[in-house]
């Protein structure tokens, strides 16, 4: 089939994701054709190097025979298996105690999904049937964050707390809360990482105030938030969450859906502040992209209560592909790789990474630098002094994605003015530099656009 033909066939029948569908038929689709390492190849020949690893998944790297050969040996042996009456197989039994020793503190058990959106669903549900197995059904209230993301399912995306994803949908629904986002640059309250928290602590027990201390169930929060625009909270904020959530009677649900498998440093980000979350979400990097997985780390004490609640009585929630033999292979190679070197290089990567964004921070149009590890972002201004964000008009996202791909280089561009990155962890020193380079390449030509031009403070 020829590339045109592709191109007509895509605007005729696939739907994709996150798109206005007018738009994308104007606009059509670049079809990826190979990729290897950092690299990408479209059809038409045009090299990438992907600074955002797919969608924050692709920690591995793109070609790794090793996760292709251990999917295909399970496709060979044992393609499918049921997790539905008491069956199973062996690597989706492997992975999950391979998991559960590698987890925090007493999340010993683990569920899997399809991705990280019914994660996060599959979370809702067992929070409500641990609540009813604590004779508490009243507890059917739920807070996240604004500018926090915990997927776009029916439910999820009421507890997701960006725009795009409620417009048209009827979301979020009356359970579903939010309180202010740490947001650093941006915060009202300033920047001092103690006042942020303390701000923060106040917001969540005020909203639980507001609710009714007897009937909030769980708190959700990103360690990073991933499509908020990639804040990072000052040292400690997840800490004092958490704890808070504890001396208030609810639930803690860490999102570690972009941040887990090595994108921040360590396996979890939970880690870095020796947080142990009641629940924890897991994907995108659980298999490195190669196939759809996605995991729910339970905590012992709601498992205990769960588990004597339903007795005998069959739980009623679950997944055809849960557990699925091929995505689990997969997960169980994908781990090999992180703990036999892609983690310790993601750290030095990460490190190099930072700072070559921080060496962007004298540009004028960069405003704000902020990351940690292998998740990082720069958020564009026309007046750094005030912080003014790029006119809507400008059409920040798509210009910057366009301007980058062209130049052979795959970031986030948020409608905001935001660039986020997410490379792969097997990205070299000089795969890395030419990230950093190619950015500085996008920021001059954005620079030097008439509009962009015409809005700058001292232009």
């Amino acid at each position: 089939m020829l590339s045109n033909s592709l191109i007509e066939a895509d605007r005729e029948h696939l739907l994709h994701p996150l798109s206005s569908f007018r738009g994308h038929e104007r606009e059509g689709v670049r079809v990826m054709a190979s990729a290897k390492g950092a690299w990408l190849t479209d059809r038409e020949g045009h090299r990438l190097l992907d600074g955002f690893a797919g969608l924050w998944c692709v920690n591995a790297g793109y070609g790794h025979e090793s996760i292709v050969e251990a999917a295909a040996e399970q496709m060979r042996r044992l393609p499918y298996a049921t997790g539905y009456f008491d069956l199973g197989s062996e690597p989706a039994i492997k992975l999950a105690e391979a998991l559960a020793e590698r987890a925090p503190g007493d999340l010993d058990h683990v569920y899997f999904t399809l991705g990280g959106s019914d994660a996060v669903d599959s979370t809702i549900r067992f929070i409500r049937y641990y609540n009813h197995a604590r004779g508490t059904p009243e507890r059917d209230q739920f807070i996240s964050l604004e500018q926090g993301f915990h997927g776009s399912s029916t439910a999820g995306a009421g507890l997701t707390a960006l725009k795009g994803f409620h417009t048209g949908f009827g979301v979020p629904y009356e359970w579903q809360h939010k309180i202010p986002s740490h947001y650093l640059y941006r915060n009202p309250v300033g920047s001092d990482p103690e006042t942020v928290i303390a701000a923060s602590v106040a917001a969540l027990t005020a909203k639980v105030d507001e609710i009714g201390k007897d009937r909030v169930a769980a708190f959700y929060a990103e360690p990073i938030q991933g499509s908020g625009g990639v804040l990072v909270p000052p040292p400690g904020w997840m800490k004092a969450m958490a704890q808070t959530c504890r001396e208030l009677g609810i639930l803690f649900v860490a999102d570690e859906v972009i941040t887990g498998f090595g994108r921040t440093g360590p396996l979890f980000a939970c880690e870095e502040e020796g947080v142990v979350p009641d629940f924890m979400t897991v994907a995108k990097g659980l298999t490195a992209g190669y196939a759809p997985l996605g995991a729910v780390f339970m905590a012992d004490h709601v498992y205990q209560t769960i588990a004597d609640g339903a007795g005998d009585v069959a739980i009623g929630h679950g997944y055809t592909y849960s557990g699925h033999p091929v995505s689990t292979a997969v997960g169980l190679e994908v781990l090999k790789l992180y703990e036999g070197g892609l983690l310790d290089n993601g750290r030095r990567a990460g490190k190099r990474l930072m700072a070559g964004l921080e060496s962007l921070g004298e540009h004028p149009l960069v405003g704000d630098v902020r990351g940690r590890g292998m998740l990082a972002a720069i958020e564009l201004v026309t007046d750094k002094g005030a912080k003014t964000p790029l006119p809507a008009a400008a059409e920040a996202g798509k210009r910057v994605f366009d301007r980058a791909y062209k130049n052979g280089l795959i970031v986030r561009a948020f409608a905001q003015g935001v660039i986020g990155f997410a490379p792969p962890l097997c990205c070299s020193d000089e795969e890395i530099d030419e990230i950093v380079a190619r950015t500085r390449r996008v920021l001059d030509e954005t620079l030097a656009d008439a509009d962009v031009r015409a809005v700058m403070k001292d232009a």
